[in-house]
């Protein structure tokens, strides 16, 4: 069986993504300071240094958060990570996912999920990605990378109460 690397190192064009370690907090939360980085996210303090240091936590302990750079600068703009795999189902989930806001609105969001998709295509036949019912400019992004809407949950209880829209895309 094939032995699932969920922390690689990826290039693009754009972005650089590399295995999150431990120092890179105060680069990373550098970038999640930003209020207006979290307007639209159901959990909107994470901002806050408290909120955002059990977020970086949980990114560490979960063995797959990937730190974004700039692929040209090497300025860290952001994170990601892959989780939920479930092997049997051939299933795994992207998320966590933010920028800076300097980075928006180009090909970044776009070369950053095309990478991860290809690398999670290598195992999984299903990627998931889940997303507030009102983060409007994430379901946008989604829909632009090829994700359909599968369905929604309100108050779903595997993510911590909130309500949230599921997204797909299949290997085929």
């Amino acid at each position: 069986m094939t032995r699932c690397d969920w922390q690689p190192t990826i290039r693009g064009a754009l972005v650089l993504l590399e295995p999150l370690q431990a120092g890179d907090f105060e680069a990373l939360y550098a970038v999640a300071s930003d209020p207006l980085i979290w307007e639209q996210h159901p959990e909107h303090t994470r901002w806050q240094r408290e909120v955002f240091t059990g977020f970086f936590q949980g990114a560490m302990q979960s063995g797959s958060a990937l730190l974004i750079r700039d692929a040209v600068t090497g300025d860290v703009i952001g994170s990601s990570r892959f989780y939920e795999w479930d092997a049997n189902a051939g299933e795994v989930a992207i998320g966590y996912t933010f920028l800076a806001r300097s980075h928006w609105g180009g090909g970044v969001n776009g070369e950053l999920k095309r990478l991860m998709l290809d690398h999670a295509m290598r195992y999984a036949q299903r990627v998931w990605f889940h997303v507030g019912t009102a983060n409007h400019r994430s379901r946008r992004a989604l829909a632009k990378i090829g994700a359909v809407f599968s369905h929604s949950c309100s108050a779903d209880a595997t993510r911590g109460g909130r309500d949230v829209a599921y997204y797909v895309v299949h290997r085929a």
